[in-house]
């Protein structure tokens, strides 16, 4: 996995992948190019928070994955691309799917075409595990049908199809990765492992959640990183489809008792009704089949499910004690 003097792109850079994969490829000596969505403070997302050494070698760029003629250029004089950029938030891909098939597909076809103009020698595409809606047997295989049961899931689908096709019809070098429910620092706070530690930490209660009985294969951030660097750097045929996850699903309900368990609390929970998605919508398990990981990236899960969580809230305890001394002080 040698990446000293690789040009690299990272789309989606300042989000919450984006940045880990963005601070362990400057750590391994590549030249990064990363794509953070432009507003009108100028902020780098996630990136403003790297060690100003390690990001003094970053070459940001501040646009929008919509923009065709931007992200040809973006792309050029790039060897690797690894896109993430994109719109993740289910429950507001119900509010408007529109912004998700412009930001996810369409965006993914500009990426595509960038990638196949300017000749990379390879492009990851970051997939999801919510392609594949409620499924049908488990642990859920690559073969598995795909099944958009929410706008979120739709459009990450068309996206997915769209490499398969540019692989297929251009021999465009893509690969797609579908990582399953990654958690870690930086996360945004409407995930629910972010949600639940930072009500703890906080000792609100009771705690609120949507559902207790989901199960999801949850993937500590620097393991999914691992596995986008390994299918960077490896021989793969063109269109592959490879799941990252720990093979173990894990319900809302048991991540509660982890959690709290971990943290010293017994905090009651109440269920809040409108943080449920829609009936025919809700995904109730998602667990993956990470075998094919592991025979061709030869990649598997190192952080376990409470090292992960006390990293986790290790991260967001001074952001927590922070906000509440703000609050005191008003």
């Amino acid at each position: 996995m040698n990446l000293q003097g690789r040009r690299v792109l990272v789309t989606g850079g300042d989000g919450f992948i984006g940045s880990h994969l963005v601070e362990r490829l400057l750590k391994e000596g590549a030249h990064v190019r990363a794509l953070c969505l432009y507003t009108s403070t100028g902020s780098r997302g996630w990136l403003d928070d790297l060690d100003p050494e390690l990001s003094a070698e970053l070459d940001v760029w501040l646009g929008d994955i919509r923009d065709a003629p931007f992200v040809d250029r973006l792309v050029e004089g790039i060897d690797l691309v690894l896109h993430l950029a994109a719109l993740i938030a289910i429950p507001y891909s119900y509010i408007a799917p529109f912004s998700f098939i412009a930001t996810n597909v369409i965006g993914t076809h500009n990426v595509l075409e960038a990638a196949r103009h300017h000749g990379v020698s390879r492009m990851v595409h970051a997939s999801t595990s919510e392609v594949y809606g409620t499924p049908d047997t488990l642990p859920i295989t690559e073969k598995h049908p795909l099944k958009g049961q929410s706008p979120y899931s739709a459009s990450k689908i068309a996206a997915d199809k769209l490499c398969e096709a540019w692989a297929c019809s251009f021999d465009v070098p893509v690969v797609i990765l579908r990582p399953f429910n990654t958690y870690g620092p930086r996360q945004s706070a409407r995930a629910v492992i972010p949600t639940l530690l930072e009500q703890m930490l906080s000792g609100l209660t009771p705690i609120r959640l949507g559902s207790l009985e989901p199960r999801r294969d949850f993937t500590y951030v620097t393991d999914t990183v691992d596995g986008f660097i390994r299918a960077a750097t490896a021989e793969l045929p063109a269109g592959e489809v490879i799941h990252l996850g720990t093979g173990t699903a894990v319900s809302v309900g048991e991540l509660v008792e982890r959690a709290q368990r971990l943290l010293g609390t017994e905090l009651p929970v109440v269920l809040d009704t409108e943080r449920i998605r829609p009936s025919l919508s809700e995904v109730m398990v998602l667990q993956s089949d990470p075998s094919r990981a592991a025979e061709i990236l030869g990649w598997q899960p190192r952080v376990d499910l409470e090292t992960g969580l006390r990293a986790t809230a290790d991260w967001l305890r001074p952001r927590v004690d922070a906000r509440r001394t703000a609050i005191f002080q008003r």
